[in-house]
């Protein structure tokens, strides 16, 4: 016997290729913003069902956390849950004319907090989809991440970027431009089958052993916008350039390109801010060069996290050796072309012997 009972929803990761940094305001509503990403299997999921107990539950899984708070139409704020707490609060006002939910919300993310692979983006857009679902509130990408965004951004105030939002909600690999007003533009692109599984054989992710928070890093590179710093402007514009030319080499096929393009963005994000690398990155990108890898950077706004690595496929495998060797933890990148998704939870009975 099948029984439907609540909704699941699931929101993948991404992998900053070229452009990161851009999408920040004040220099994309001044500059405009160039990024190019793909996102990757690895998700961000949650889990929503009714609460016969009339209460409101929150459990991230992925940080060990649980809130529990009585039927109300505001929960408050808890640091440990907070996106599950700031998605409950926007739902409940936006889309249930601010009648209280009663449930129980579990959440597991894939990779640790602090990867730096979009997974409180993710997180959040997962949360979205599985209370729209469930109330049957019909959003589309641009919607849920837009949403997403705000929810982020401007009710809990927590610094970020636009991107992450935008690759968990459309999937794939997408060329985005961000303006002033909060004009987002998605390009979603048509890679050559060819070309991504190559992509897949050169790249490797490596973990720098160091959770982050990005705000410390993004906090000082608006600053310096914002302080017109000359060196760092002049760096995130020529991150914005190198955005348009990944795009360009993986349309086109031209993956000898991609290692120089990955190299000189990765000299230019270390221009825009001192914090965005480490000592340990260092180590590692070191490590990974020493031994066939071709370029290297990290996948979010830098200070830890995942470190992205390209070599030749023939000689990827020295790559992760040495740096296992080292004490390194690795993952193979396999990408997805699937935007967040939601459905109905199916629970099997368990069989009655005969």
């Amino acid at each position: 016997m099948i029984q439907l009972q609540g909704v699941r929803s699931r929101a993948p990761l991404r992998l900053g290729l070229a452009g990161g940094g851009t999408d920040l305001s004040p220099f994309c509503d001044e500059y405009g913003g160039c990024v190019m990403n793909a996102t990757v299997a690895l998700y961000a999921y949650a889990h929503l069902e009714p609460n016969p107990a009339g209460d409101i539950v929150f459990e991230a899984a992925e940080l060990g956390a649980r809130f529990h708070h009585k039927l109300t139409a505001t929960v408050p704020l808890d640091p440990a849950t907070l996106l599950h707490c700031g998605v409950y609060n926007r739902i409940v006002r936006q889309y249930n004319r601010g009648e209280p939910l009663a449930v129980k919300v579990r959440t597991t993310v894939d990779v640790p907090s602090g990867s730096g692979l979009g997974g409180s983006s993710a997180l959040t857009v997962a949360l979205i989809s599985a209370y729209c679902h469930y109330l049957g509130v019909p959003l589309g990408e641009y919607d849920i991440a837009r949403l997403a965004f705000e929810i982020e951004r401007i009710d809990l105030r927590l610094a970020g970027g636009k991107q992450d939002q935008y690759a968990a909600a459309f999937g794939g690999f997408n060329f985005m431009e961000f303006y002033d007003a909060g004009r987002v533009i998605i390009n979603p692109l048509r890679v050559n089958r060819s070309t991504v599984l190559e992509l897949e054989a050169s790249l490797v992710l490596c973990f720098s052993g160091q959770s982050r928070s990005s705000a410390k890093v993004i906090e000082n590179q608006q600053a310096q916008v914002v302080e017109r710093i000359e060196s760092s402007i002049e760096a995130t514009l020529a991150l914005k350039q190198e955005a348009v030319q990944m795009k360009e080499a993986i349309l086109t096929g031209r993956l000898n390109d991609i290692a120089g393009i990955m190299r000189r963005g990765w000299l230019a994000k270390k221009a825009t801010s001192a914090s965005v690398s480490t000592d340990e990155i260092e180590t590692i990108l070191e490590i990974a060069m020493s031994n066939g890898g071709l370029a290297g950077k990290a996948s979010g706004a830098g200070g830890g996290g995942f470190l992205l690595i390209i070599a030749n496929p023939s000689e990827r495998h020295r790559v992760g050796e040495a740096l296992s060797k080292a004490g390194r933890q690795m993952l193979p990148v396999g990408f997805t072309q699937e935007p967040v998704s939601s459905w109905r939870q199916q629970l099997t009975s368990p069989r009655v012997p005969d």
